[in-house]
């Protein structure tokens, strides 16, 4: 299961985030050091691919792939040296596949900011220096938490936005958790930072999504059904998922030549349709 840390300096809107996707109750209070153990919540991939052939196929279950989100608690200044709880929130961000790193870009004089400014630039340059000196390099999604309410960066002119986002260090998407635009969007992006692709089962038993690294080949991609499938991988029946809607049905799909066996160098492609033969 693809695990992601959610880090950041403390109020920035982590909690919130985490309880926006996961619709699971953390502590949210607007003080440092709230979150002090991580929670986890598990995270259905939004797929519409997936209904549709659950419909078709009269599944008794519909299994969605899941992100297993960790909310962990604020990193400071000196976190990698052990200040504040540096050394628990450090080691929980070892044990996970990617970060996102929560930046706040709105103002709110409600709700306070442990460097009392917003900077965002100079956060990512605190919690990156941090993950750097404690040797942490995992890919990372920068979030930047925006508000529907309150001003980004205090309603200065578009330029300053346009000139922070050119010196983002990597990848970015815009959230804001409070209204929950955005969500789908930050899930899709994590597995692109990732690299990740879907590729689906479906019979009357079960429909289910599969996660897998882009580029693998069929017995590799078999692995995330059972480990046992990358050795006794005999060959796979594969059609794209467009096709198999086109058809209605496997049957029909059958029918038309349009279901292929491949063999152990094939490359699975996201929305591929797969059954295994081992």
């Amino acid at each position: 299961m693809l695990k992601i840390g959610i880090v950041g300096l403390p109020n920035v809107g982590k909690s919130t985030l985490f309880n926006a996707l996961t619709k699971k109750s953390v502590p949210a209070e607007n003080y440092p050091f709230c979150t002090i153990d991580p929670s986890v919540g598990i995270v259905p991939v939004p797929d519409p691919r997936l209904e549709k052939l659950s419909e078709m196929s009269k599944s008794k279950k519909t299994v969605p792939a899941v992100v297993e989100f960790v909310d962990i608690a604020g990193l400071v200044k000196g976190a990698s040296e052990g200040a504040g709880l540096g050394n628990k929130f450090l080691s929980h961000i070892r044990e996970v596949d990617a970060i996102i790193e929560v930046v706040r870009i709105f103002e709110d004089a409600n709700t306070i900011h442990v460097h009392n400014e917003i900077n965002p630039l100079f956060d990512i340059e605190v919690i990156n220096f941090e993950l750097e000196q404690a040797g942490i390099k995992k890919p990372t999604l920068y979030v930047l938490n925006k508000s529907e309410v309150y001003p980004t960066f205090g309603g200065r002119a578009e330029s300053t936005k346009l000139d922070f986002l050119s010196k983002l260090p990597g990848p970015y998407i815009e959230v804001d958790p409070v209204f929950g635009s955005g969500l789908n969007n930050l899930i899709k992006a994590s597995y692109d930072l990732l690299n990740l692709i879907t590729f689906l089962t479906t019979g009357e038993d079960e429909s289910r999504a599969w996660t897998t690294r882009r580029g693998s080949t069929a017995p590799e991609a078999g692995r995330a059904i059972h480990n046992d499938f990358k050795e006794k991988f005999i060959r796979a029946e594969v059609i794209a998922y467009d096709k198999l809607v086109e058809a209605g049905s496997y049957t029909k799909a059958r029918e038309k030549g349009w279901i292929r066996t491949e063999g152990k160098e094939y490359i699975v492609e996201d929305g591929d349709v797969v059954e295994f033969l081992i």
